[in-house]
């Protein structure tokens, strides 16, 4: 017979699914909070590549930034060191040339100091570094610019001179500038023309072109001439191996006004006409100075008439300090003739 009840349950102590709950609970908020801190490191690691893709881009965009700037400047320098779009020199006629380094030792004889027309245009340099040129030659250093009227003058002589001592090769026939002084006289440029003598050196410098584009830019040592030797800035300047200068026209370039290359050049056969006792006169003053540099070679120019007559009279004629002699025909104004960047 069963034993009645007292009336009391008994409650079975068991601790085991309480604990195995928590430790369910505590496992799954580990997960959650280690799944949390991989996920926050994520995010970490794609904001910091982001950040070093951003970086990245910043530097290559600086980079080709600085890269098309530096190609932006080579660009600007060269095409002013070079004239941009200057045109192709047009060479000069074979005639007119050839008339011009031809003439005859008469006719030079005949011009001597050119009369009237041509001023003393040589100022001495007193104790002067001898001037030489790459082949060790005294050199003859010029200066000027396609657009000036008083370069354009000067050229004929300097060209008549030289080629006694040696031969022009590729000179360029043109005018000078039509808006300026004396417009669009005929004349010859020495851009990328060369001289070959087996006396004497010859540099030209030809720094802008009859638009007033820039050519040509002088060297530090050709700058130290000019600064040492041309303190005015004018255009034409020539340096006879650092023995005499001669800074501006030497004669009118009125004289060469209205006329063509053929007629300047023709002219120079007659030594009565103007034209040549103005540009003949310029080159035995010219031819004069040159045959001190070289040691008076050669001698079958050197000692033939008037070239010793004119040697010594050369430097006789008073200068003032900045190389424009009294009388002289004056050069072109510099604020015309020098460009701002060519200042020294």
């Amino acid at each position: 017979m069963a034993k009645p009840s007292s009336g009391k349950q008994t409650t079975a102590k068991d601790p085991l699914p309480t604990t195995a709950s928590r430790r369910r609970a505590e496992q799954l908020q580990q997960r959650q909070a280690s799944t949390q801190r991989s996920s926050q490191k994520q995010r970490n690691k794609r904001k910091v590549e982001r950040k070093a893709h951003r970086d990245l881009w910043f530097v290559l965009g600086f980079v080709v930034v600085a890269v098309v700037a530096v190609i932006g400047v080579f660009v600007y320098l060269g095409s002013r060191s070079t004239g941009g779009s200057v045109p192709a020199p047009k060479p000069a006629s074979t005639s007119v040339v050839s008339e011009v380094t031809n003439v005859s030792p008469a006719t030079l004889a005949a011009v001597g100091s050119g009369s009237s027309q041509v001023q003393n245009p040589l100022t001495p340099i007193k104790n002067g570094p001898p001037l030489v040129g790459s082949t060790g030659h005294p050199e003859v250093f010029y200066e000027g610019a396609e657009y000036c009227p008083y370069c354009a003058a000067e050229r004929w002589g300097i060209i008549a001179a030289l080629s006694r001592f040696g031969t022009f090769h590729n000179l360029s026939q043109i005018t000078s500038s039509s808006t300026d002084v004396y417009p669009s006289t005929q004349t010859f440029s020495f851009y990328k023309s060369t001289y070959t003598s087996q006396y004497v050196d010859f540099l030209p410098l030809e720094v802008e072109s009859q638009q007033g584009t820039a050519l040509q830019v002088p060297t530090p040592a050709q700058q130290q001439i000019i600064n040492t030797y041309n303190k005015g800035g004018s255009f034409p300047f020539v340096d006879v191996a650092n023995k005499y200068t001669a800074t501006g026209a030497s004669y009118d370039p009125q004289l060469l006004q209205g006329l063509d290359a053929p007629t300047i050049a023709g002219s120079l056969s007659n030594s009565s006409s103007p034209v040549a006792q103005a540009i003949l006169g310029t080159a035995n003053y010219l031819t004069a100075a040159i045959c001190e540099a070289t040691n008076q070679q050669p001698a079958s120019v050197c000692s033939a008439a008037p070239i010793p007559a004119i040697q010594q009279t050369l430097g006789k004629t008073a200068s003032s300090s900045n190389g424009s002699s009294t009388g002289m025909i004056p050069s072109a104004p510099v604020a015309l003739m020098r460009p701002s960047w060519h200042q020294g």
